[in-house]
């Protein structure tokens, strides 16, 4: 059956996927003729303009259909592929010939990612373009909505600024020494006596008032200058963080870390072409692939790193950070946990009975 057979067939009801159609048109009341002509000429009006004479050609003849010219008319149309409509064998529509005409049409929610966690009524999700490493143009593949506790709090850059220098220095160990004047050779003897000389009084020739003698007040070294900021701080730190690489656009989003090829050559020019900056930071959470590591192992410029070690003076060291989707989910599981981490299990004025 001709394709345009087909929709005229199933614009006048006779045909439907899956279902029984009618074999006769021969008892039809005139409502229903006139339902059947209006829809006759709603398909025959969305032919093209090759059919444009056979729709004016139908329309002069509509008004001098009756009971027994539609089944005729209908019967011409289809006799070329196969048995008439009143015949009582039923036609069966070419699938293959629909699929043909109809390709499969891709879903229309871009959206590639949810937040697995509840985000509060009074927030909206972040969206980012989600990207792929496989070729040079393949940016906006979708889209993937971030949490708004984790990329969209509000900046604060003093604790940005004591997050940073806490990290820089909290496993710093200074090795500075010097030595006091017990501790340098010599000096043992008092250089000359005490009065009769006309010179200043000495007791040693290793004091700190001599050239090379001992130093006082000097480092003492090893010296240990730990100290720990509260979790909710350095917490609040990689969420401020976050939200800092987000607003500059310096964030971006990827579906994986996996490259077609290991030669360094390729991720220069990636980065080239899509603009990340002098220096980039890729951070999956499994393992990271075998190209993706081969391939920034020889580059000054391009880190690859486990989601498990990102720190701030890590985002704020690299001038693009690249998160996987499954990066993404793992810190905003983690980030927010610590917000009910230190929450009552149940209201207060509820007995506790486990306290001592």
């Amino acid at each position: 059956m001709s394709t345009r057979t087909v929709t005229l067939a199933c614009f006048l009801g006779l045909a439907t996927h899956g279902r029984k159609r009618h074999s006769r048109l021969t008892s039809y009341d005139a409502p229903e003729v006139a339902f059947l002509r209006a829809r006759l000429l709603c398909a025959c009006c969305q032919w093209t303009a090759a059919g444009a004479v056979g729709v004016a050609m139908i329309r002069l003849g509509i008004p001098r259909l009756n009971r027994g010219a539609l089944p005729r008319l209908l019967n011409t149309l289809s006799s070329q592929a196969g048995p008439p409509l009143n015949s009582g064998v039923t036609a069966q529509v070419d699938t293959a010939l629909l699929t043909e005409t109809c390709p499969n049409v891709l879903s229309s929610d871009p959206i590639l990612r949810k937040c697995n966690i509840a985000i509060p009524k009074h927030l909206t999700p972040v969206q980012a373009w989600v990207e792929s490493l496989k070729h040079y143009d393949a940016r906006h593949v979708g889209l993937a909505d971030l949490h708004p506790d984790v990329f969209a709090v509000m900046p604060r850059i003093d604790i940005l600024h004591a997050v940073a220098i806490w990290q820089r220095n909290f496993k710093r160990i200074s090795y500075a020494k010097t030595k006091t004047r017990a501790e340098v050779r010599g000096g043992g003897k008092k250089p000359w006596a005490q009065k009769g000389s006309g010179r200043a009084r000495h007791g040693s020739i290793r004091s700190p008032l001599w050239r090379g003698g001992g130093v006082s007040h000097g480092p003492r070294g090893p010296t240990s200058y730990y100290y720990m900021l509260p979790m909710k701080m350095r917490v609040l730190g990689l969420k401020v963080a976050l939200t800092a690489k987000l607003a500059q656009d310096d964030l971006y989003v990827v579906d994986s870390l996996e490259l077609p090829t290991s030669d360094p050559q390729y991720l220069m020019d990636l980065a080239r072409y899509r603009h990340w900056g002098a220096s980039v930071l890729l951070v999956d959470v499994s393992e990271i692939p075998e190209n993706i590591k081969s391939a920034a192992s020889g580059l000054k410029t391009i880190t690859a790193m486990p989601v498990i070690g990102l720190n701030v003076h890590s985002m704020l060291k690299y001038e693009t950070l690249v998160l996987t989707l499954n990066a993404i989910s793992f810190l905003e599981e983690k980030l927010l946990w610590h917000d009910s981490r230190y929450s009552a299990l149940y209201p207060f004025h509820l007995p506790y009975s486990d306290f001592p």
